[in-house]
């Protein structure tokens, strides 16, 4: 299998190099120091995690044959898979509040998005990920573990590892049930109820021009919830339906939707956002 892991090790280079650029010229700006490029410098902190958590284990698994992980490395890794894509989620939703602002509250969108309200975001959306998925650690601590010990996967997740033990666990998949529904589930009903607000104060605004040029700082930010939600919904179900399902096809769903929005998110800001487009250009031209 030492082919497969071609494509993917591409794809983490491109999201190390992508994401690295648009922290880089944000944070060296201070022209971009404005609330839509500092959430945007969260997201791509948080992608550069999220893609670090997995990709380097599955490469030496593919390349190295290194298929043994502690136990608890495994606890490890399971916590920060499933915290950082928690936070990746609330990152979303933040970033859904401040195109809100700026569209149905123009007059005091740098007075409601200060830094000092934007650290707070922040730090919010890293806490509430922690606080929630914290409780796994605790859950799979609890479990004993007499049968075998081989996850069929690339990596550690919670419900991968609870099947191995040799007890009921059915608190597991109760509580991570309640996390997929409150956790991500909201957040979706949150940013979809933000964009339906967004489109009804759109379509009240006079010229069609005006209507356009709203919607388009719109674009980039409703791509970016696309990558990141359809496959990981689509993962999800899959996991819990697709009974019929090849396990190599979760296994390749899994990793994707670890990975696909890091390596496109940059990709998207960067061809969709003008100022952002216009700094990288500056960048190489320079460099040359």
């Amino acid at each position: 299998h030492v082919w497969i892991a071609i494509p993917f090790c591409s794809m983490y280079i491109l999201a190390l190099v992508g994401n690295g650029t648009i922290l880089y010229i944000i944070i060296t700006d201070r022209a971009l120091h404005e609330p839509m490029y500092l959430f945007l410098c969260l997201l791509s902190i948080t992608d550069l995690v999220l893609c670090s958590t997995t990709l380097p284990k599955m490469l030496a698994i593919f390349w190295l044959r290194s298929h043994v992980i502690s136990y608890h490395g495994c606890l490890t890794q399971m916590f920060f898979v499933h915290a950082v894509f928690a936070t990746e989620s609330a990152v979303l939703l933040a970033m859904a509040f401040d195109r809100y602002v700026a569209i149905c509250r123009p007059l005091h969108y740098t007075s409601i998005l200060n830094a000092v309200v934007i650290g707070k975001i922040g730090l919010a959306c890293v806490t509430r990920g922690l606080l929630f998925v914290f409780p796994f650690v605790i859950l799979i601590e609890r479990l004993p573990f007499c049968g075998h010990h081989i996850i069929p996967h690339t990596y550690c997740e919670h419900m991968g590892i609870a099947k191995l033990a040799c007890a009921s666990i059915k608190p597991n998949t109760i509580y991570g049930l309640t996390v997929a529904l409150s956790v991500t589930g909201m957040d979706v009903v949150l940013i979809a109820t933000s964009y339906i607000l967004i489109l009804q104060a759109v379509l009240r605004l006079p010229s069609k021009d005006a209507q356009f040029r709203a919607f388009s700082t719109c674009g980039a930010h409703i791509c970016v919830i696309l990558v990141f939600y359809i496959p990981a919904f689509f993962s999800f179900f899959t996991h819990r339906f697709g009974h019929h399902v090849p396990p190599q096809v979760h296994i390749i769903l899994a990793n994707l939707y670890l990975l696909v929005p890091p390596v496109l998110n940059p990709l998207v800001y960067g061809i969709n956002t003008k100022q952002i487009r216009l700094r990288i250009l500056d960048f190489f031209v320079k460099r040359r």
